[in-house]
């Protein structure tokens, strides 16, 4: 009896998986018939404040990509990716009003009088804006431009870059045995003392995000330590985060300004503070294994 085991088994898991095939079959042909509900259209007349996402196309919300193949026209920043612009059909009109540190290729104002303009010609509109328009992008300015000239406008939630730069490095914003809050910063000290509150910032219990902040983070790092946050308190710089040419640096508030004076990163670049930030596998075997994102290059 025990000869006939193995055989005997062996017969009944091949026919298990004849079965299991023939079963399966019409349910795999049945998903690959199945649409999305990409339902509505772009209104004429209508602005929609649509967010691009940190860059990488196939993160695009399903409504984000849906309105940009169906817009009239496209108003757009610096920071949307090439693959996100490739989904605009030839036929739409173009407006790029990108900003760059230092450089405002458009004034605010006249970006408000195009959208105004377009949405009056009986266009509809997108305009798009790199990670999620409502996250340091001046919506706020561009919905009351629309509002003024009662041009209807709806809002497009993107993914901001905070997320997708956590995510790409394999760490979670909020984690309950590191921190209890969460908190996004302009690093643009656009307050009129020029200086935000180092006191309130420096929270162990806390994780630090600051955009826009790479030209600043001497001031970042200086303005922790002497609050009270430790030399050896993690630090995380990611540039293009999501994307294939994604950069990342790791490294401590007392070690970090040396480090990026050493392997500079380009803009856009995310800076993360805090315990959290001490999860991120930053061994190149360690990278290898987990992939979390499109292969992001780390520097520790």
């Amino acid at each position: 009896m025990p000869a006939l085991s193995n055989p005997l088994l062996q017969k009944w898991f091949n026919a298990f998986m004849r079965l299991s095939h023939r079963a399966l079959t019409p349910l795999v042909q049945h998903a690959a018939d199945i649409r999305l509900p990409l339902r509505g259209e772009c209104r004429a007349g209508q602005v929609y404040l649509v967010g691009a996402g940190s860059g990488d196309a196939e993160l695009l919300t399903l409504k984000a990509a849906r309105l940009l193949m169906q817009a009239d026209a496209v108003v757009y920043d610096r920071l949307v990716g090439d693959d996100v612009l490739a989904l605009i059909p030839s036929s739409s009109e173009r407006y790029y009003v990108g900003k760059a540190r230092g450089h405002h290729s458009v004034p605010q104002a006249e970006i408000g009088g195009l959208m105004v303009k377009l949405a009056r010609e009986g266009k509809s509109v997108v305009r798009l804006k790199g990670g999620d328009p409502a996250v340091f992008a001046r919506m706020g300015e561009e919905l009351d431009a629309l509002a003024a000239a009662q041009v209807a406008a709806t809002i497009v939630p993107g993914i901001t870059a905070a997320s997708a730069a956590a995510a790409c490095m394999g760490i979670p914003l909020t984690d309950r045995g590191h921190a209890q809050q969460l908190r996004f910063v302009t690093a643009q000290l656009c307050r009129e003392d020029g200086t935000p509150d180092w006191q309130a910032l420096a929270r162990k219990d806390e994780t630090l995000v600051f955009y826009m902040g790479l030209s600043k983070v001497n001031a970042i790092c200086h303005g922790l330590r002497q609050a009270g946050l430790p030399d050896e308190w993690p630090i995380m710089l990611v540039a293009n985060a999501s994307q294939s040419e994604q950069q990342s640096l790791v490294g401590s508030l007392a070690d970090m300004p040396e480090k990026l004076a050493a392997t500079p990163l380009p803009s856009p670049c995310l800076i993360v503070v805090g315990s959290v930030v001490q999860r991120v596998a930053t061994t190149p075997a360690a990278l290898a294994a987990t992939n979390f994102c499109s292969a992001p290059q780390t520097t520790p």
